[in-house]
This record gives C-alpha cells, sequence and structure tokens, in this order.
C-alpha cells in the first residue's frame, strides 16, 4: 500500500512539475535534439547560472523529456552524497551498465575539485550512447574548451532570466492577477525563484501591488540573499557587496574609492568570480534582482552608513562627470543617475530594459532631415519648423538615439546653449523665448553668463514617456549641467509636466510662475538657478531626499541667502573691500560677504574669506612680470593712510602716472574677481585677464 501511494505521489508531483514549468524553449530543443541522436547535437551540456535562475526545474523537466522517450535517467544531486570519486562512481553506477541513458547532475559547483577527474577520467569511460547533463553556479573550467576533443561533444549553456512573456506565464501559473503583474515583473527582472516568492508574498499581502510603488517584504528580500548570496566571507567582502548592489557597474578603481581601507584588488576579484555576477565593459553587476535585494537590505540594515557609501560614491561621480573626457563623463552621468534614483517610488521614470540597448550618437549633417521629418510625424508641422531652425543655429546641440543592434533612429534631444535672443530666434521658437524671459524676470544671466535649456525630446514610440531613450536624455542632461561653465539657469521643457513633476521636484527643479500667454500651454517648465544652488548644494539636497520617498508637493523656487551681484555690484564691492583693508570692521558689511564664492571659501569666518580672496587677487598682480609694478601701486595706496599724492612720490611716480596704473590695478583685480564669481572657484590661470 505504501508502494502505490508513494508512486501515486511522484506521478503528482511529476505532473505539477510539468504544469507550472514555463519557457526555457531554446534548450529543451537543444535537450531534445541530443536526446534524440541528431548529428551536431552535444553528448554534454553544462548549464550555469545563479542560483534560483531554475537549473534544477530545468533538469526536472529534462528527466520527465527522456522518460517519455523512453531513455532511463539518473538523478545525482551533489548535496546528498559524499565529494568523493568513489561516491560519484556509487551515485552514478547504473549509467554503465544502459547503453542510453541519461545522467543528470545538480549543483555540478559542489565537484569543482573533482572536475578534471569527471572531466578526464569518469566521462570518457560511459557509453558511447549516453547524454550528460550537468548544472551548476559556476561555469565550467575552461581547459573543457581547451581540450578539441571536447569542443565538439560539449555545449556549455548559460542560463539566463526569463523573459516577459515567460515571467507573466509564470506568474498567472500562480494564480496571480494579471493586474498585479506589472510590479512583480520589474521587482524580479524575470529571475524565476524571486517571480514565485514575490507571487507567494502577493497573494498573502493585503496592500496593493502598485505597479510604482510595490515593494517585497523583508522576508522575500532575506530569502533571496540567503539563498542566492550567501553568508560573505568577512566584514570588508560585505562591504563590496553593498557597493556592487548600490551601482550600475562595479571597478577596482570605484572599489578603492568607495573603500580606501581595504584590497580593492582582492575584492574585486572575489566579486567577479561569483555566479550572482556578470562581467561587462564597464565592470561587473549583479542580476538586477540581487542588486535590488542587496541594496534594500542595506538601506534598511544600515541607514546611515548607507547615505555615507552614497555620498562618497556620488562625490567621485561628480568628479569624473566635470574633468574625466566626454565617453568617461557620460558614463559617470549614466552612474549618477543609476544611484540618485535607488529609491522604490524613482522606478516609474526609468525605462524598461525588456525594450532592448539604445546608445547615443552626436548628431551627423546627414541625420538633419529624419529628425525634422521625425518631429513633424510625432509633434507637427510647427515644431518641424523649430528643430530645423536651431539644427542651423546650434546643429552641435542635437544628439540622437538609435537601437544599438539595428542602427534605428528612435529620437533625439537638444541641449540648447541660450546668451542672448534675437527676434528671428523669439520668432521661430516662443518656448525657449519663454523660458528665457521667465528666468530673466526672476534672476537674469550676467554678462558672460548662459541659460541651458532641454529641448525637443522626439521619441518615435515612447514619446514624453519613460523609455530606454529617455534614459539617455537623463544622462545627457546631467553631463551637461555638471560640464557646464557659467550656466547660470538650466531649464527642461516638458510635454508632459504633471507625470515628471515628481521627478523634476526630486532633482532639485522648480515651475517657475507663468504670467504671460506666449505659446500653447501644452507644455511645462522646470528650472534651476545655478547661482542659488550649486552643484555640491545640489547634489546633497537630492542625497537628503533619497530615503524621504516621493515629494508630496512641487518644488518653488528655492530661497537663497546669498546674492548673485551683477558686474557692477562686483566692481564696487571690490573697491570697497581694498578700501577697508586695514580695518578690521572694514569688510564687515561688503557686499561680496553674500556672494556664492565667498560662501565657497569660506569656513564659519565670511570676513576672513573675502579678506583672503582679495589677497589672492591683488597677489596675481606681483605673479607675472607685466603687471608687478601695478601691484607695487596698489598695495602701496591701500596698505597705507597716506594721500595719494604722497603714495605718488613714495613711489617717485608723476601723479598722473600714478593715477594711472592704479586704475588699471584696480581693473585688473576687479577683473579677476569677477572671473571668479562667475566660475564658482578661484581660478589658477597663467596670465591677469586683460594683460598689461
Amino acid at each position: 500500500m505504501a508502494k502505490e501511494d508513494s508512486a501515486v505521489l511522484a506521478d503528482r508531483l511529476a505532473s505539477a512539475r510539468l504544469q507550472y514549468f514555463v519557457g526555457r524553449q531554446r534548450e529543451l530543443a537543444l535537450f531534445r535534439r541530443a536526446a534524440a541522436g541528431e548529428p551536431g547535437a552535444p553528448t554534454v551540456v553544462v548549464l550555469h547560472g545563479p542560483g534560483g535562475i531554475g537549473k534544477s526545474a530545468l533538469l526536472q523537466r529534462f528527466a520527465a523529456e527522456a522518460h517519455a522517450m523512453g531513455r532511463p535517467v539518473v538523478s545525482v544531486d551533489a548535496r546528498t552524497i559524499d565529494r568523493s570519486p568513489s561516491a560519484f562512481e556509487a551515485a552514478t553506477a547504473e549509467v554503465f551498465v544502459q547503453d542510453n541513458a541519461v545522467l543528470l547532475v545538480d549543483d555540478f559547483e559542489r565537484y569543482r575539485d573533482m572536475e578534471e577527474w569527471i572531466r578526464d577520467r569518469f566521462l570518457p569511460r560511459l557509453p558511447a550512447g549516453a547524454l550528460v547533463v550537468v548544472a551548476g553556479r559556476l561555469a565550467p573550467d575552461p581547459l573543457w574548451k581547451a581540450d578539441l576533443g571536447w569542443s565538439e561533444l560539449l555545449q556549455v549553456v548559460p542560463l539566463r532570466e526569463l523573459g516577459p512573456a515567460d515571467s507573466a506565464a509564470l506568474l498567472t501559473s500562480q494564480g496571480v492577477d494579471p493586474a498585479s503583474h506589472a510590479a512583480l515583473l520589474r521587482f524580479a527582472a524575470g529571475h524565476p525563484l524571486a517571480l514565485r516568492l514575490a507571487a507567494e508574498a502577493a497573494a498573502h499581502d493585503n496592500t496593493s501591488t502598485d505597479e510604482v510603488f510595490w515593494a517585497p517584504l523583508r522576508t522575500v528580500v532575506d530569502r533571496l540573499l540567503t539563498h542566492l548570496v550567501g553568508k560573505p566571507p568577512s566584514s570588508a567582502h560585505r562591504r563590496a557587496l553593498e557597493v556592487c548592489g548600490h551601482v550600475a557597474d562595479t571597478t577596482e578603481e570605484l572599489l578603492r574609492v568607495a573603500l580606501p581601507d581595504e584590497d580593492a584588488t582582492e575584492l574585486f576579484a572575489w566579486l567577479r568570480q561569483l555566479s550572482f555576477m556578470k562581467s561587462g565593459p564597464f565592470g561587473v553587476c549583479p542580476y538586477d534582482v540581487v542588486r535590488d535585494a542587496l541594496d534594500s537590505d542595506f538601506r534598511w540594515r544600515d541607514p546611515e552608513r548607507y547615505k555615507a557609501m552614497h555620498r562618497t560614491v556620488r562625490r567621485h561621480l561628480v568628479e569624473r562627470v566635470r574633468e574625466a573626457p566626454e565617453k568617461e563623463a557620460l558614463r559617470a552621468a549614466r552612474e549618477f543617475n543609476h544611484i540618485v534614483s535607488r529609491a522604490q517610488w524613482l522606478r516609474e521614470f526609468q525605462g524598461d530594459p525588456a525594450e532592448g540597448a539604445v546608445h547615443e550618437q552626436p548628431m551627423r549633417p546627414e541625420d538633419a532631415p529624419a529628425l525634422i521629418e521625425l518631429t513633424r510625424r510625432v509633434e507637427g508641422e510647427h515644431n518641424a519648423r523649430v528643430v530645423a531652425h536651431w539644427l542651423q543655429r546650434q546643429p552641435e546641440a542635437f544628439h540622437v538615439h538609435r537601437r544599438c543592434d539595428t542602427g534605428q533612429l528612435l529620437g533625439f534631444m537638444a541641449w540648447l546653449r541660450i546668451d542672448e535672443l534675437d527676434d528671428e530666434t523669439r520668432a521661430a521658437d516662443p518656448v525657449t523665448a519663454e523660458a528665457w524671459d521667465l528666468v530673466s524676470a526672476m534672476t537674469p544671466p550676467r554678462q558672460g553668463e548662459h541659460l541651458g535649456v532641454a529641448r525637443f525630446m522626439v521619441h518615435e514610440e515612447n514619446h514624453h514617456r519613460p523609455s530606454r531613450s529617455w534614459d539617455l536624455v537623463r544622462m545627457r542632461i546631467v553631463f551637461e549641467l555638471l560640464r557646464a561653465k557659467h550656466c547660470a539657469w538650466s531649464c527642461f521643457v516638458s510635454a508632459e509636466p504633471k507625470f515628471w513633476a515628481p521627478l523634476m521636484t526630486y532633482m532639485g527643479m522648480f515651475q517657475p510662475p507663468r504670467q504671460t500667454v506666449r505659446a500653447d500651454r501644452g507644455y511645462g517648465l522646470f528650472c534651476h538657478d545655478w547661482r542659488a544652488a550649486r552643484v555640491e548644494e545640489w547634489a546633497e539636497g537630492i542625497d537628503a531626499r533619497l530615503l524621504g520617498g516621493a515629494p508630496a508637493v512641487a518644488a518653488g523656487k528655492p530661497k537663497s541667502r546669498l546674492t548673485s551681484l551683477s558686474r557692477e555690484e562686483s566692481d564696487a564691492a571690490v573697491r570697497e573691500a581694498l578700501r577697508g583693508w586695514l580695518d578690521p570692521g572694514g569688510l564687515a558689511d561688503n557686499p561680496l560677504l553674500r556672494s556664492r564664492l565667498v560662501e565657497d571659501l569660506s569656513e564659519g569666518d565670511p570676513v576672513t574669506a573675502l579678506r583672503d580672496l582679495i589677497y589672492k587677487a591683488v597677489q596675481r598682480l606681483n605673479a607675472h612680470p607685466r603687471t608687478r609694478h601695478l601691484y607695487e601701486v596698489l598695495t602701496a595706496t591701500y596698505h597705507s593712510t597716506s594721500t595719494q599724492e604722497a603714495v605718488a612720490r613714495k613711489l617717485n611716480l608723476a601723479f598722473s602716472t600714478y593715477r594711472r596704473h592704479l586704475a588699471r590695478a584696480l581693473d585688473e583685480v576687479r577683473e579677476t574677481v569677477w572671473d571668479w564669481e562667475v566660475h564658482g572657484r578661484i581660478r589658477a590661470e597663467q596670465e591677469p585677464p586683460q594683460g598689461s
């Protein structure tokens, strides 16, 4: 009776496995060809992939296929037998007494120390009609392929995530409501174990599986990390995983920056051999579901250390965007967007990886007609004429997006640099004209400054909605913002302002008041004043919001205690500062104390910072032979309580010559301070800004 019950249970288990199995059609086709003995089919198949990817389920399906074809099956689970040649021989003995047995070995990574023996001594003794499939987390030793004999008989199959259709089918087989699929699919990213755990959690979770805000229960994250990652060898290895879970790609360089006290070379070597880690052109990265689980766990487990690690990485990326060659800087901008978008609610604004890879290219002259025609189809004749206008004025501002596999044009964007507007441009592009007028009404760009405008985000398939192409738009915007010099304001023009408002607020942008009707109100403007909140302050604001959730209301123009001085105001303040040089209280009310430049230099004592600023500007005159005589005139004048006539006599100069030299010296110092204020930092030029 017990035997019959056992048989019935085994049948039910086999039936359930067949019923709930989805996907893997390519792997099944390969096995069927091999089991049928078709010419060119392999004799040994090695499956490898991270834990939970479905290796065991696929071996069980292979067993069912083999039984259906009338072939005997011998299954070995490395977890249940000793790791020794004798134990392996005993477990597989039946294969040697059958001419056409199928040997299935699971958890093959446990036989890593025996792999050479299995390859060179065990497998060659099998009957010629045998078929072997081994599955493990690690790829096989390269020596398999180095042997020309094995190269004809062996096929290595990396097991990847399920595609969108198969993932949805798995959820359906688990009884998940189709209305909840989008959220669970986004979380699991095609990983079978994650899909099953998410389906189980959704069945017992009373909260809504909203597409944007749903997040897995802690138990799901814990089970994933336990099964897929396990326990790291040391705290240093754990910290390396924490970095890897936060960034898009991990390199040795990044580990050195994030973990300065650890051996980055050893940690990187350890990361790259992990089964759930993939190597790509820009470093290593975990499977998406593993990365998200690592990041979620770290953020929940130690929020303060999470923020500290994030800030370290973010500052490094900002520096790379600002200083590295363009190709590297663009990758750093992509990484920046990745790490500041780790909050769950921000997933709504990211492209779907299932769309396929997209890359950015500079606009070529021959692309212009295609861009105009694409705009005409998507946005109409008026905007096509606007695009044509800017293609004539600023062709270098345009960047096109193409599919990596086919080269198909998907869309484009432009980053316009506006330092003035003529009547022709105002008539051609009322939207950009309104942006200029709006920011000018608040805090106008000063001489030498400009407005940067993200314009014409035109996309063939996902117009003004998230896509892989829009991810490139965000990358380009961050690149331009962080690399810009003399950028007073930036503006983002959106045809879907209500949708993008939460992201724009999160990124430190606001919608200015619009009091005039200059164009169709179907678009929105989001702005940032870079003199009120410069790069580090802007980035720190994003960091502060990273753990705070979606903003409840749209942002207004940030209040700044600082003043953006005009050129005339700056020049007057420099002269006033020189006059107050010898007076301890002479700088206390100087307008330059409220400038961004002095704020950046100050360490709690703005008066000392201003005095140091003026000193450095004056010393530049002494650093160059052509202006050294001007330095002597200036210091003799403002380091003395004597009259100007007395100073001229002391310098043995005619009074008219003295006055001319003093005026030139003042102009040089004023120009230097203004140049530093516009740049936002003191620069170390080799020559004075005007020369003499």
